[in-house]
């Protein structure tokens, strides 16, 4: 029966699908976007179930061949030949056996499925999608052009592989290059491993137990607060640098110019707030701003392009931005609370700024059941996990050094997998391996989520991951997951190039190859892979790599370091204005509320909306009584279970604000308009000279 390998699917489709809506932005991304991330997520993650599977398989076809009976000599071959024989009574069919032949079709589609999204389309898509052309004909030949670079490199690379194997004399054929291009892959996937799992292997346990101690974990988010609005102010000044330039180029071009549609096109990705920011800035300084452009030379094509591509950028770090520091606000403040709560002698949970719940939350999660997990039970949990994960580390750690030796047999994994082949425990087999599997899943997947490339390639959840850096998740994950589960294999000792004559070969190795790397330092594999996977433990464990980014200049934090201490009481500062913030918005709305009985039953439920994250737009007066959700499609994610409402001032009343609003004052305020991009059903009008309309749904439609 097939149900195991039927639930597996199911379940990689699933955890791709519910990642890619945790991080992406599914109604902005372009569909072609969408269905390759989740493409390259969903055949990542089913690697990773159906392992197990067949392992299992592997050894059940091992015992059948080792204890099948010899036919008997009164039968002639014709005879033998007809005769199906029944297993041997020692080997019990494993759960979730599948016929012979599904692992291989699975197998090949998942590889060049995999190998065709990672290689090529993938790397297209992403170039086409940090062009800034205007044309799809522009874009298509930069990202063309882009790639080909890339894989000039490539080539270069395998032609001094193929110039080192000739010289040694060896024949080259079809079959020699595809073993060659693989232990390349293999070897370049295999790095990468033991860089993430270096890391993973001590931070996992490490951040639990942080995580345990309420103390610890409020200053390092005190920190985070800090450093994100840092960051946020940049952003902001960025953009405000950008947009000044984009308004001396429209001043610059006229109307009737052959590069006007261009400009429009870029114009119609920044939100009118922040043009009309932009336009008071620009009027203000004279065009001598910072940013701005006062000469009068109309630009060319390539400048428009090039500011096409740092106007896309800018944007959306400001949203990323936003969106971060107002989670982290709420983060905070749960902490406080936590902090604020632990003495608690009525233990029930209480909230400084109480948001909104639903009939069901408040049954299955009541106060008291919150203050009994968040203040009793959580931290005990933590540390639990800490030790397992602990102990998960250490036997990793001990069987990639010793998973070589054939003689005694050191590997812990191996000999778990012995032990259980030798009373043929097939359940032992799947349930073991898919939890060694799913603790690598964890590990290095963890490390990807958290991997920041000079701020252009990152994850944020909350829907602020931008379509580049899904696609460039997409791509690691490909070609990252088959060198990960080939390791596995080696360390339980089922990977045949590495301890041969021993198991029977797994059909994951017969179709994506074994782990082997390239001939050039294949001799000293098995000295120098244990020695680094040390060598990036020890350097996690002792911090190194956040010590030398700190004498760099990189905050990062440290106990007992002056930065660190100046950054977390920054961020005390931070949380601590955001907090009067908030009290004096809502001792208004109660003001309000005292002072004009009638509309208690609307300021409350504007009240209950602000605290529920689910942020009414208007100011005082008649803006109040319509109480529209505005439409931040810049800013927000629409996530009703994420409190994205920054309070402030809207007036003298002082009435509960959404982000949105904030952000229009920071960036200037419009009549009847809102931060983020117009509904879709707006249609386009001609005003002032200039085209307003909708925006292009993703960053493929601007063409």
């Amino acid at each position: 029966m097939a149900y195991l390998l039927t639930f597996g699917i199911v379940a990689a489709l699933f955890l791709a699908s519910i990642s890619l809506y945790r991080y992406g932005n599914i109604p902005r991304q372009h569909i072609l976007v969408t269905l390759s991330v989740l493409t390259a997520w969903c055949f990542s993650f089913l690697i990773v179930f159906t392992i197990p599977l067949d392992v299992t398989s592997t050894l059940y076809r091992q015992c059948v061949e080792e204890h099948r009976p010899t036919p008997a000599p009164t039968l002639n071959a014709t005879t033998a030949a007809n005769v199906t024989p029944s297993p041997p009574p020692q080997c019990q069919e494993p759960w979730g056996m599948v016929p012979a032949s599904v692992f291989p079709n699975l197998w090949r589609i998942i590889y060049w499925s995999s190998q065709f999204l990672t290689w090529l389309i993938m790397p297209l898509m992403q170039s086409y999608l940090k062009a800034g052309d205007f044309t799809v004909k522009g874009k298509l030949k930069s990202a063309l052009i882009e790639n080909a670079i890339y894989y000039g490199s490539y080539l270069f690379i395998c032609g001094v592989l193929l110039i080192y194997i000739a010289v040694k004399g060896e024949s080259l054929d079809w079959q020699k290059l595809k073993a060659i291009a693989s232990s390349a892959s293999n070897t370049w996937g295999l790095f990468l491993l033991i860089l993430l799992l270096g890391y993973a292997l001590v931070e996992v346990p490490r951040s639990l137990w942080n995580n345990a101690k309420p103390g610890f974990a409020l200053q390092y988010a005190y920190f985070k607060a800090a450093k994100l609005s840092t960051e946020k102010a940049e952003a902001e000044e960025h953009v405000d640098d950008i947009l000044e330039s984009l308004q001396g180029l429209s001043r610059v071009i006229p109307n009737n110019h052959e590069l006007r549609p261009c400009l429009e096109t870029i114009m119609r990705k920044v939100p009118i707030e922040l043009q009309e920011r932009a336009s008071r800035n620009f009027a203000r300084t004279g065009g001598s701003g910072m940013g701005a452009t006062s000469s009068t030379i109309l630009p060319s094509e390539k400048a428009l392009v090039r500011i096409h591509k740092q106007v896309i950028k800018s944007l959306q770090t400001l949203q990323r931005t936003e969106a971060l520091w107002s989670v982290q606000v709420q983060t905070v403040l749960h902490l406080e609370d936590v902090a604020r709560n632990i003495h608690s002698s009525e233990r029930r949970f209480k909230s400084e700024f109480p948001r909104q719940r639903t009939q069901l939350e408040r049954m299955c999660y009541s106060a008291s059941v919150q203050w009994y997990w968040e203040c009793l039970l959580r931290a005990p949990f933590l540390k639990t996990m800490c030790i397992l994960t602990a102990t998960m580390s250490a036997m990793v750690v001990w069987s990639e050094l010793t998973f070589f030796s054939r003689h005694p047999v050191l590997s812990i994994f191996a000999n778990v997998i012995y032990v259980a082949k030798e009373s043929y425990d097939f359940f032992t087999i799947e349930v073991f391996s898919m939890v060694v599997l799913c603790y690598f899943f964890y590990c290095t997947y963890s490390t990807i989520l958290r991997i920041r490339f000079l701020n252009l390639y990152y994850l944020a959840p909350h829907h602020q991951t931008n379509e580049h850096s899904l696609i460039f998740s997409g791509m690691l994950l490909c070609r990252l997951t088959p060198p990960m589960c080939l390791n596995f294999l080696g360390l339980i000792h089922m990977d045949t190039h590495i301890i041969p004559n021993r198991i029977m070969e797994t059909v994951y190795t017969q179709i994506m190859g074994h782990m082997d790397v390239i001939g050039i330092i294949s001799n000293g594999f098995n000295i120098y892979f244990p020695m680094c996977m040390l060598a990036f433990c020890l350097a996690t464990w002792f911090s190194l790599g956040s010590r030398a980014l700190n004498a760099l200049g990189f905050q990062q934090f440290l106990q007992n370091e002056t930065i660190a201490t100046e950054l977390v009481q920054e961020g005390k500062d931070l949380i601590a204005r955001e907090k009067r913030r908030r009290q004096r918005a809502e001792e208004a709305m109660a003001r309000r509320r005292d002072f004009n009985r009638p509309d208690q039953a609307l300021g409350s439920d504007y009240l209950s909306k602000y605290r529920s994250g689910g942020g009414g737009g208007g100011g005082a007066g008649g803006a109040l009584a319509s109480s529209r959700t505005p439409a931040d499609g810049l800013l927000r994610d629409g996530d009703g279970s994420f409190d994205y409402a920054a309070v402030a001032s809207s007036s003298a009343l002082g009435v509960p604000r959404s982000l949105s609003e904030e952000i229009n004052d920071r960036f200037g305020v419009s009549t009847q308009v809102q931060v983020g991009f117009r509904d879709p059903d707006y249609e386009a009008e001609q005003t002032d000279g200039r085209i307003v309309g909708p925006p292009p749904r993703g960053l493929f439609d601007d063409v």
